[in-house]
C-alpha cells in the first residue's frame, strides 16, 4: 500500500525488458500512469525503472520473474499483494515465436512458448479481471498479424496468437457491460531482440516493411486508451489483412511455406 495506506493501482506490464513492452513503459509513465514492470531480466527491468524515475515518474514496481513457469501467475499475484498494489490495466506484452518446421524444433521449447503466449496471457486476463472491473480499466493483448494466418514454418506461434486475437475479441464482449476495454494489437515485422530469439536472419528483417517497436508501442497505447477492440499497425498489414479472404488456402500455404523457411537461420 501507498504510505497512507492506499491501495496502489498499477498498469502492469509483462514482457517490459526491452521492445513493445519497454517502449509502452515509457509512453504510459510519460502518460502518467504508475506501473509495475515484468520480465525475466532484473538489470533490465532495473535500468528502465531508473530511466521512468529520471523522468519524474513514481518508481515503477519491478519484479523480475521467468513468466514461461506454470507458478508464475501466482507469484506474480503474490509480489503484488506484497507491495499493497492492484492491477487497474494489464498490458499483456509477453510471448516469443520460433522459426522452423514444427517437427524439427525443440518439442519443449514449442510447449514454453504456448505457456507464455497463450496460458500466462489467459492466467493474468482471469486472475486480475476482478481488479481490473472494479477500476473499471483496461487490457491491451498483444497479439500479431499472424493471428490471421496459417503458419507453415512458424506454426506454433501463428496458432498462439490466433489464440490471443480470438480470446481478446470475446473478452472485449464479455466485459463491454462492466466498463472494461479489451485491445488487440497486431503488429507485422517489428524492430525488436524477436527475430534473433526467433531465428530470423537480419537480412530477411532489411528486405520487408518493419516498424520501430515505439511506432507500435504508440499505436497500441492510442487504441487502448481509445477503447478500440482491434489496432493493426501499417498500411500493408492492414492491406494484406483485408485480401487474405480472397486467397484460397491452396495457394496461401505453399507462399506461406516458401517464405517461412528463407527466414530461417
Amino acid at each position: 500500500m501507498t504510505g497512507d495506506g492506499e491501495i496502489r493501482r498499477l498498469a502492469l506490464i509483462t514482457g517490459a525488458s526491452g521492445g513493445i513492452g519497454a517502449d509502452l513503459a515509457r509512453i504510459m509513465a510519460r502518460e502518467g500512469h504508475d506501473l509495475a514492470l515484468v520480465a525475466r531480466s532484473a538489470d533490465k527491468l532495473a535500468a528502465l525503472a531508473l530511466e521512468i524515475t529520471s523522468m519524474g515518474r513514481p518508481p515503477p514496481l519491478v519484479i523480475p520473474i521467468d513468466l514461461a513457469r506454470p507458478a508464475a501467475g501466482g507469484e506474480l499475484a503474490a509480489a503484488l499483494t506484497a507491495a499493497g498494489a492492484q492491477v487497474s490495466i494489464l498490458v499483456n506484452n509477453a510471448g516469443f515465436g520460433l522459426n522452423g518446421a514444427a517437427v524439427a524444433l525443440d518439442p519443449a521449447a514449442q510447449l514454453e512458448m504456448i505457456d507464455l503466449n497463450v496460458r500466462l496471457l489467459t492466467d493474468l486476463t482471469l486472475r486480475f479481471a476482478p481488479d481490473i472491473i472494479r477500476s473499471r480499466g483496461r487490457i491491451l493483448n498483444v497479439a500479431s498479424v499472424a493471428s490471421f494466418l496459417p503458419g507453415p514454418g512458424m506454426a506454433v506461434y501463428y496458432a498462439t496468437k490466433a489464440f490471443v486475437r480470438s480470446f481478446s475479441l470475446a473478452m472485449s464482449e464479455e466485459l463491454k457491460a462492466s466498463g472494461v476495454t479489451v485491445t488487440c494489437l497486431c503488429p507485422g515485422f517489428t524492430a525488436t531482440a524477436f527475430q534473433a530469439r526467433a531465428g530470423i536472419e537480419a537480412a530477411t528483417m532489411a528486405r520487408v516493411p518493419t516498424m520501430s517497436s515505439l511506432a507500435v508501442a504508440h499505436s497500441g497505447y492510442r487504441a487502448m486508451m481509445a477503447g478500440r477492440r482491434l489496432v493493426i499497425t501499417g498500411f500493408a498489414n492492414k492491406l494484406g489483412v483485408a485480401l487474405l479472404p480472397f486467397i484460397p488456402d491452396s495457394l496461401l500455404l505453399p507462399i506461406l511455406a516458401g517464405l517461412q523457411m528463407k527466414r530461417h537461420v
